[in-house]
C-alpha cells in the first residue's frame, strides 16, 4: 500500500470538499478550478492574485483569466478552502483547510507579515462561550514595528539627533 503524504492528503480532501459542493450545486467540474485548487495548496504562505496567475502559467502551464481567479478565489473563501487577508493596502490569500486560526504580526512600516503560533490565544478562543453562535476559526492581527524596522528608525535618529 503507498504511503499518502500530508499535504497529497490535504489535497485529496480539499478536492473532495469541491466535488461535492459542485455536484450538489449542479455546477459544472471545470479543469479551471481544480487547477487552481491544486496550485493554491502547493503554494507556501500568503499569496496575491497575481502571484496565483503566474504560477498557474509557469509552473502548470494553465494560464487562465485575472476574472476566472477572482470568481475561483471567492467561491474558495465560500467553501472555507481559501481566506483572504487585507495587509496595508494589499490583498493577499491562503489556503486555509484544517488551519482556521491564524495568528499574524504586520510591520506597520515595511509591511512584513509573520505568522506565529499562540496556543493560548487559541486556548482562550476555543474557551468561549458565545450565544447562539458556533465558532469555526479566527483570524488575529498584531500591528507594531518589526525589529529591523526599529534598528532603522534608531539608526535615522542618533544620525539626526545633535550630539549633546
Amino acid at each position: 500500500m503507498k504511503k499518502v503524504s500530508k499535504r497529497e492528503s490535504v489535497r485529496q480532501a480539499v478536492e473532495h470538499i469541491l466535488d461535492n459542493y459542485l455536484e450538489m450545486n449542479n455546477h459544472r467540474k471545470t479543469p479551471e478550478r481544480y487547477a487552481i485548487l491544486k496550485a493554491i495548496y502547493s503554494m507556501e504562505g500568503h499569496f496575491t492574485l497575481d502571484e496565483l496567475g503566474v504560477k498557474l502559467s509557469q509552473d502548470y502551464k494553465f494560464p487562465v483569466s485575472r476574472a476566472t481567479l477572482y470568481n475561483t478565489l471567492n467561491l474558495f473563501m465560500e467553501l472555507r478552502l481559501v481566506i483572504r487577508h487585507r495587509f496595508q493596502g494589499s490583498t493577499k490569500y491562503e489556503a486555509c483547510y484544517e488551519e482556521d486560526n491564524h495568528c499574524h504580526q504586520i510591520c506597520t512600516v515595511c509591511g512584513k507579515v509573520t505568522e506565529l503560533k499562540a496556543p493560548v490565544i487559541t486556548e482562550a478562543v476555543n474557551e468561549l462561550s458565545l450565544k447562539r453562535f458556533r465558532k469555526d476559526g479566527y483570524t488575529l492581527y498584531i500591528y507594531g514595528v518589526c525589529s529591523t524596522c526599529q534598528a532603522a528608525i534608531t539608526k535615522q535618529k542618533r544620525k539626526t539627533s545633535p550630539l549633546s
